[in-house]
């Protein structure tokens, strides 16, 4: 059954992207893309906790039979990942220009993120992780593009190549290897996988997989890439698209390096990644906090929280390394569990700023009551995701965080000194980032969402983004209040993968523990029973003191002046405390233009402008592009249309042909 729903999701987006491309259908073919995510959703809770059945798809590629197979894991990520995507493409695009492109990219980011979660060979996936890429290519082609907005897809498409390249090498080493480019031979040939072999494939899968996961330096081009495109968008690359690309890391490292065979491989690769994860995680949220678009702010944010889980990658390498599998089998939950909250999250945040852009007309973060506007459900979905994000309980993030540091923490079970001291500055570095992004979603919902709302708009926000938004956030809070109950169905994965019962072992009854409920323990139902009640006391206090002491309203100090609007907070000000402390992170830049009239002391008009650098494409990136630029401009003479210099070009590739044979 869970079969033929996958089947019938995938001929269904391929049905869309045909109508997309050749009809003016673009409401149908996107009806069609939801309705294929609707299919995909079902079959994933029909399939697990168990794996789907594999299927041939009855063709070859590079002689090699290719078959599909979904996973646990791979069916945990793509539920998750195909709700907010469904419903984003079930809205469409705010900001779409050319709505039939932007559905056939849809539709190929999809079909694209299912071969990767499924197919069985090299190849295949290959050509599978290609199309993901060229299906978001055609998302942001087909939106709001200005003369410059193209620049951002193809500094996309630039670092998601060098990932290509990178994973392409990885692949052909350790099928070379294997003798065989099937993914079930790559794991049987995994135990000859070892020392400088499996050390140069596992970083260039790390950075292949990392390309699209936001791990620095490649971070960059998602405040780039989601900035030119719109929250529907984002909401697909957060969720399906990112899901994919860990699962691809995650399989790999877990089951063709020889981990468990070879303990100095999984100690060494298991360092890298924490060290890598946790810089990645801290960089992309101070950035994120000082965003001012809704878009590029989730951007970064997507970033951190898949730099999380790769350190929790690395946590499950170290844990192997000692052949604790337990541990190791928690790590590689938790981090499941995260991108699960951070999926259905995401893409709420993002639909809100759909939202906001189809009242407003803008994804500024600016505080003008779009709450107050949008009503009850608009907020409560927009907070609920949010309150996940910052990791405040009961929501979903806050478990997956909670358990983060709970799996950190049992380091002394490590046998080496290193691998313990790892832990310890891993924990305190994902401290920062927490609280960086708590700091950050504070800002976000409360300049954001809320305010006085004293401007009028012609549009209110519209009511299906309202339900959408609201939907996803109750979401959100399921996933922490049933977590008890999901958690059993990545028990067939941990224990194919490790031996391992670890995600049986974090419930207790109704309660979550880091395997034992001796070490630690929370309980996110019966928090959102106690919650409302123990809110019953503050209420009534309030209550109390208001009827004695009423609110006296009265406007704010600005400078002896009424300040009204002028003395809100704006983003600037909220978050430049921060850019000053960390200011050799941001190295921000500052400049005040006058224009004058008729003398220079009667000022017309002022601009003030403030950026942070972006440190990877100040010192990376840039450098490499005016590289590129003075080799080509070197190299135009062979374009200068002088037909004696084509000659003597010729003549002198002549005697160099005939010197070498002649030798």
């Amino acid at each position: 059954m869970s079969a033929d729903l996958i089947g019938v999701m995938a001929g269904l987006w391929l049905i869309a992207a045909l109508v997309s491309l050749f009809t003016r259908q673009h409401r149908f073919s996107r009806v069609v893309i939801a309705l294929g995510c609707l299919s995909g959703v079902l079959a994933c809770l029909l399939a697990l906790p168990e794996a789907m059945e594999g299927q041939s798809l009855d063709i070859a590629l590079a002689s090699q039979e290719v078959n599909f197979v979904l996973a646990p894991a791979a069916l945990w990520l793509l539920g998750f990942g195909l709700v907010p995507a469904g419903i984003a493409c079930w809205l469409g695009t705010p900001i779409g220009r050319r709505s039939g492109v932007w559905s056939a990219g849809a539709a190929f980011s999809l079909l694209g993120a299912l071969g990767v979660f499924g197919l069985q060979d090299c190849m295949s996936m290959l050509v599978a992780w290609e199309v993901m890429s060229l299906g978001g290519a055609l998302l942001l082609a087909g939106e709001h593009i200005d003369d410059d907005d193209g620049k951002p897809v193809l500094f996309m498409l630039a670092l998601l190549e060098v990932g290509a390249v990178a994973l392409l090498f990885a692949l052909l080493l350790l099928a070379h290897a294997a003798g065989s480019t099937a993914f079930g031979n790559l794991e049987t040939a995994s135990v000859k996988v070892a020392g400088p072999l499996a050390w140069t494939a596992g970083l260039a899968l790390l950075i292949g997989f990392g390309a699209k996961l936001g791990l620095m330096p490649f971070y960059e081009w998602f405040p780039r890439a989601y900035g030119a495109g719109s929250g529907a968008t984002g909401a697909i690359f957060s969720g399906v698209v990112l899901n994919a690309a860990y699962f691809a890391l995650s399989r790999s490292w877990n089951s063709w390096l020889g981990m468990g065979a070879d303990g100095d491989i999984a100690f060494g690769l298991g360092i890298v990644a924490i060290a890598l994860g946790v810089l990645s995680a801290i960089l992309a949220i101070l950035f994120a906090f000082q965003q001012d678009d809704w878009r590029a702010l989730l951007s970064y944010s997507s970033a951190e929280n898949a730099s999380v889980a790769v350190a929790m990658l690395g946590v499950t390498a170290l844990c192997r390394s000692d052949q604790l599998n337990q541990l190791a089998g928690l790590a590689w939950t938790v981090a499941l569990l995260h991108l699960a909250g951070h999926s259905l999250s995401k893409g709420a945040l993002f639909l809100t700023a759909d939202g906001i852009y189809a009242s407003g007309e803008t994804y500024d973060i600016v505080p003008r009551g779009w709450i107050k506007r949008a009503g009850f459900l608009f907020g409560l979905g927009a907070v609920f995701a949010g309150m996940s994000l910052a990791s405040v309980p009961p929501q979903a993030g806050f478990v997956s965080e909670w358990y983060v540091f709970q799996t950190v923490f049992q380091g002394f079970h490590l046998s080496a000194f290193i691998g313990r001291l790892a832990l310890v500055l891993a924990g305190a570095g994902l401290a920062l980032a927490a609280a960086v992004s708590l700091a950050t979603f504070v800002k976000l919902i409360g300049l954001g969402l809320l305010g006085t709302g004293d401007v009028d708009y012609e549009r209110p926000v519209p009511r299906r983004y309202s339900v959408a938004v609201g939907v996803l956030g109750l979401c959100v809070l399921a996933v922490a209040v049933g977590a008890p109950l999901w958690l059993n169905a990545l028990a067939t994965g941990a224990q194919a993968i490790f031996n391992a019962n670890s995600p049986q072992a974090m419930v207790a009854g109704w309660l979550l523990v880091p395997l034992t409920d001796k070490f630690a323990f929370i309980s996110p139902s019966k928090l959102i029973i106690v919650m409302p009640l123990l809110s019953l006391l503050p209420l009534a206090l309030l209550w109390a003191v208001a009827r004695r002491f009423p609110v006296r309203r009265t406007s704010v100090w600005y400078g002896g002046m009424k300040g009204g609007r002028d003395a809100v907070t704006t983003p600037l000000t909220f978050s430049n405390a921060m850019r000053t402390f960390y200011s050799f992170i941001y190295q921000p830049t500052m400049s005040t233009e006058r224009e004058h009239e008729l003398r220079e002391y009667f000022i017309k008009r002022l601009v003030f402008s403030h950026d942070v650098t972006d440190l990877f494409d100040r010192h990376l990136f840039g450098p490499a592009a005016h590289w590129v630029e003075w080799c080509a401009e070197k190299l135009r003479a062979l374009q200068s249309g002088n037909l004696n210099f084509y000659l003597a070009l010729i003549g002198g590739l002549l005697i160099a042909i005939l010197a070498l044979t002649l030798r």
